[in-house]
């Protein structure tokens, strides 16, 4: 009985460790395209580095033109793409992932509320009033990729019920991150753009109401809903959430239902053997009515999602750090060190403004009956996985070229960064190994005779 439940339980959680395993590349990448983008910003050849990014590309279709800097492409086009995932993959938590419930989401939506709200008063209170003062939420935003990418180093020394914590923390954060974009970096609102947006927003709806699965129509509409935030002054990757929110994610059939037609299906194939190609006209019938049953059991979602994922994580996150990470440490003119508010104020709040956050709030939860902690996990870990969270890369760098528009302040917020979050990871990931090590010892002295 108890090796059926294991199996089960295994079985249950092995799209969640696909998921966490495919972040673990992610990172990787990342990081990778981080050093390249540092290295190159930092070497005799840094001016090719900044011009590349500054390259004009024109895009258009009769009188319609856009024309911008390769850096803005990727920031406000190909990010697009990366927002419409991180919008899938929120609808699927709030549907069957961890947060589908409210005995699973109560403690991730509380501690990522922490996670937001101290970071942000605390880089406020070194920039109120200042010049830095619009960029009080780069501070707020925890990178999926790097954050479990950390933890995935770790192995089997954390619990996957950790693990999962920190993804359904990441993903709230990110819910977070992008109502804060939404609400609070926008320009001035062009009514009619944004009408127009809405009303291709309701087709999409409408289109998941009337059962429509093919995935080509919401596409078309994908394009035609960014262009019109492109020019309605909410910034355009917005666009990529909310239509996520409208593809369909209810499979046609259930369980029992494919089973019944799978199974007569095969039970009338006929058995004329076919070594080259499928000839027969029966057998050709039947396969098309079997691609037909997987394609009602797998919804729309999920074939997006799975088809959407490695591109956005494997080439779009890389391409996004490549751009946005090089920092010239060597440019020594007036304010670009660390002692500035921007930057004290972003390594402060990523580092020590998320483990406040995260821990305090999380166990205000516990304590007040409204969460529980996951099977498994310590208050110890909890704080590590809470400072590890503190690894605000992707999002913050985003956030930062929505709240500068200055070269100085864009360049304070990028080194706050980058030393918030390796100083973040570090002092994360040696906490969880020194909790491994200290309860090991423990188990030790207690198994002794």
């Amino acid at each position: 009985m108890r090796e059926n439940t294991y199996h089960l339980w295994r079985h249950l959680l092995k799209p969640v460790s696909k998921f966490i395993e495919g972040k673990m590349l992610s990172s990787v990448l990342l990081l990778m395209a981080t050093f390249c983008a540092l290295i190159w910003a930092n070497s005799p050849f840094a001016n090719s580095y900044y011009n590349l990014w500054h390259i004009n590309i024109e895009l258009g279709i009769g009188n319609f033109q856009l024309s911008d800097t390769l850096g803005h492409w990727i920031n406000d086009g190909l990010m697009v793409i990366f927002f419409f995932v991180i919008g899938l993959e929120i609808k699927r938590e709030f549907l069957v992932g961890e947060l589908s419930t409210p005995q699973k989401a109560t403690l991730p939506i509380v501690a990522a509320l922490g996670g937001m709200i101290v970071p942000a008063l605390i880089y406020t209170v070194f920039n109120v009033g200042g010049t830095g003062a619009h960029g009080w939420g780069i501070p707020m935003a925890t990178d999926i990729a790097f954050a479990l990418g950390c933890i995935m180093t770790l192995g089997g020394l954390i619990p996957l019920s950790a693990k999962v914590f920190l993804l359904a923390l990441a993903i709230v954060d990110d819910l977070g991150a992008i109502l804060v974009i939404a609400l609070f970096y926008t320009d001035e609102i062009n009514l009619i753009s944004l009408i127009v947006g809405i009303i291709i927003l309701s087709v999409s709806w409408l289109l998941n109401r009337r059962g429509v699965r093919h995935t080509y129509p919401y596409a078309v509409l994908g394009i035609a809903l960014w262009a019109a935030f492109l020019f309605s002054g909410i910034h355009a990757t917005i666009a990529g959430v909310l239509l996520a929110l409208t593809i369909p994610a209810r499979a046609q059939y259930d369980k029992d239902h494919f089973k019944e037609e799978t199974r007569s299906l095969l039970m009338s194939f006929p058995e004329k053997n076919f070594n080259i190609m499928m000839v027969d006209e029966t057998q050709k019938r039947i396969l098309n009515q079997l691609k037909h049953a997987v394609d009602n059991i797998e919804t729309p979602l999920q074939k997006l999602e799975d088809a959407l994922h490695p591109f956005a994580s494997y080439f779009i996150i890389p391409i996004f750090a490549l751009a946005n990470a090089g920092v010239n440490f060597l440019d020594g003119s007036e304010g670009t060190g660390v002692f500035n508010p921007i930057t004290i104020g972003i390594i402060l709040g990523l580092f020590m403004g998320k483990q406040l956050g995260i821990t305090f709030f999380a166990w205000v939860a516990v304590k007040a009956g409204i969460a529980l902690l996951p099977e498994g996990v310590r208050w110890s870990q909890i704080w590590g996985i809470s400072c590890v969270a503190g690894i605000g890369f992707t999002m913050s760098l985003f956030i930062t070229n929505l709240a500068f528009g200055h070269p100085l302040p864009l360049h304070q917020a990028k080194i706050g960064i980058l030393c918030g979050s390796m100083l973040s990871a570090v002092i994360g990931i040696s906490i969880l190994l020194m909790d491994h090590a200290l309860h090991k010892h423990k188990d030790t002295i207690k198994a002794s005779p």
